[in-house]
């Protein structure tokens, strides 16, 4: 399973991007929500929000330092 240790956002503050542990570029977001889909991110998981578009979420664990906004300000 993947994990997360990075991202980036866009112009409009938006995450855009993720860095997996063992890369050294970043994935485009849609990119890691397909393989969230296919074989599991470690603490994300992917939701469905309004107007059917999908996201990728930190597991309610309590934790800010794992939270995709937290990550992109690294």
């Amino acid at each position: 399973m993947r994990k997360i240790i990075a991202a980036r956002n866009d112009d409009r503050g938006r995450i855009a991007a993720v860095r997996f542990e063992g890369n050294s570029t970043f994935t485009p977001l849609p990119t890691a929500v397909r393989i969230a889909q296919r074989e599991g991110i470690e603490d994300h998981h992917v939701v469905r929000g309004g107007h059917a578009r999908t996201h990728l979420r930190s597991n309610p664990d309590g934790r800010i330092g794992n939270n995709l906004d937290e990550l992109a300000k690294k």
